[in-house]
C-alpha cells in the first residue's frame, strides 16, 4: 500500500523529485507544480498541505501520485480546502488508482481535522460521479498545427478576419521582462468588469517562481500604445494562456484577436502542440469568444465533499446576489480598487 506525507517546502531533493513525477505524469498539469506552495503562502496567506504518495516507507521510494491542497480562510465566505485556489486544474495526479484513493482518503481526514465546510478537487477528468460537483465551467484546448498558415486557416473565418485587421492596423508584439505593463492593462480591465485585481506582486512571484515558463507577451499600436498583455504558462509541449488585460481602444483596433494569433504563431514556432485557453464560465463573453476560434467546451469536475454544508459554494461573479457589489465596484476610483483588491481576492479562490 502507498503511504502519504506532505512535502516538505525545504527539502529540495523532494520538490525536485516532486516536479519531476508531475512533469511525467499525464494527469498532471502545471497547476501541480511545487512553486504553488510557496506562492499560496506567501502571497495569499493560504496555508499549504502538498500531500505526496510513495511506493514505500522510505525518503527515496518512487512518488506515486501527489495531491497539492490549501486551507482558504476566508471572512467572505467560509473556509475551504481546495486543489488548488486560484487554478483552473488540480486534484489528483497519480500512477496508479491505490495511490489517488490514498491522496483522497488523507485529504478527507485532512479536511475534517482542519473543521473546514467542504473538501473541492477540481479534477479535469470525472473521478467520483456521486459527489457533489459544480458545473459552471469549461475549458478550451485544441492542438496547435505544425505550419502557421495552417493555424491561421484553421480559425474560423470571422475570427481569421479580425486578426488579419489586427495584422493591417500594424500592431506588434513584444516579450516583457516584468510584468509592468501586464498589470496596468489587467488592472484596469478587471475594474472595468466589477471585480477586484490580483496583487501586482503575486504576478512578479509567478514569474521569479516559474522563470522562463512564466511569459508576458504585450501588443501596442504602431504609436507605442499599449493596447493588450497577456500572462501565460507554460507546461510540457503546452502553452496556457491564464491572466489577461486590454486597454478600451484594443477592441476597434482587434488587438485581442491579434494578441492570441501571437501567443499561437510563436508557440507554433516554438514546436508546441497545445494551445490551451483555459476555463471560462458557461454563457459568458469570454466563452462565445473562445468558441468563435473553433475551439469546442470540455467541461471541468470540480468535485466536492460536503462536511457543514448542504450545497456547493457559488462563490463567482456569476452568483446574482453579487451584481450590487460588482456595480459598486465599478465605482470606485482605480487607485482605490487596486489598494482595497489584494484584501478581498485571497478570499475568492
Amino acid at each position: 500500500m502507498p503511504t502519504v506525507s506532505r512535502l516538505d517546502p525545504k527539502d529540495a531533493r523532494a520538490l525536485a523529485a516532486w516536479d519531476a513525477f508531475v512533469l511525467a505524469c499525464p494527469q498532471a498539469t502545471f497547476f501541480h507544480r511545487a512553486g504553488w506552495q510557496r506562492i499560496l503562502r506567501d502571497v495569499f496567506g493560504h496555508e499549504p498541505h502538498f500531500l505526496l504518495a510513495r511506493s514505500g516507507t522510505g525518503a527515496d521510494a518512487p512518488i506515486t501520485g501527489v495531491l497539492p491542497l490549501a486551507h482558504v480562510k476566508s471572512w467572505l465566505f467560509g473556509s475551504s480546502l481546495t486543489s488548488l485556489p486560484f487554478a483552473a486544474y488540480g486534484g489528483v495526479a497519480a500512477a496508479d488508482e491505490a495511490s489517488a484513493a490514498a491522496l483522497e482518503a488523507e485529504a478527507e481526514r485532512l479536511a475534517r481535522s482542519l473543521n473546514v465546510p467542504h473538501l473541492e478537487l477540481r479534477h479535469m477528468v470525472q473521478r467520483h460521479a456521486d459527489w457533489p460537483q459544480q458545473d459552471l465551467y469549461v475549458t478550451f484546448r485544441k492542438e496547435i498545427l505544425p505550419e502557421e498558415e495552417a493555424n491561421m486557416l484553421a480559425i474560423p473565418r470571422k475570427q481569421r478576419a479580425m486578426v488579419r485587421k489586427g495584422i493591417k492596423n500594424g500592431l506588434k508584439s513584444e516579450i516583457d521582462a516584468n510584468v509592468d505593463r501586464f498589470f496596468a492593462l489587467f488592472a484596469d480591465n478587471v475594474h472595468r468588469h466589477g471585480t477586484p485585481a490580483m496583487p501586482k506582486r503575486y504576478f512578479q512571484e509567478l514569474q521569479r517562481e516559474f522563470g522562463a515558463d512564466c511569459e508576458v507577451l504585450t501588443v501596442t499600436g504602431p504609436d507605442g500604445r499599449l493596447l493588450s498583455s497577456v500572462l501565460s504558462f507554460y507546461f510540457r509541449d503546452e502553452v496556457l494562456p491564464y491572466y489577461a488585460g486590454d486597454d478600451e481602444a484594443a477592441r476597434d483596433l482587434a488587438a485581442n484577436d491579434f494578441k492570441y494569433w501571437e501567443l499561437m504563431r510563436r508557440a507554433c514556432a516554438r514546436g508546441l502542440r497545445v494551445f490551451d485557453y483555459g476555463r471560462s464560465k458557461q454563457g459568458t463573453g469570454p466563452y462565445s469568444f473562445k468558441k468563435n476560434w473553433g475551439f469546442e467546451p470540455q467541461p471541468l469536475h470540480y468535485e466536492y465533499r460536503l462536511y457543514q454544508r448542504d450545497t456547493v459554494p457559488q462563490n463567482n461573479p456569476a452568483n446574482a446576489k453579487y451584481r450590487l457589489l460588482i456595480a459598486s465596484w465599478k465605482k470606485l476610483p482605480i487607485g482605490v480598487a487596486n489598494w482595497l483588491g489584494p484584501f478581498i481576492v485571497r478570499s475568492l479562490g
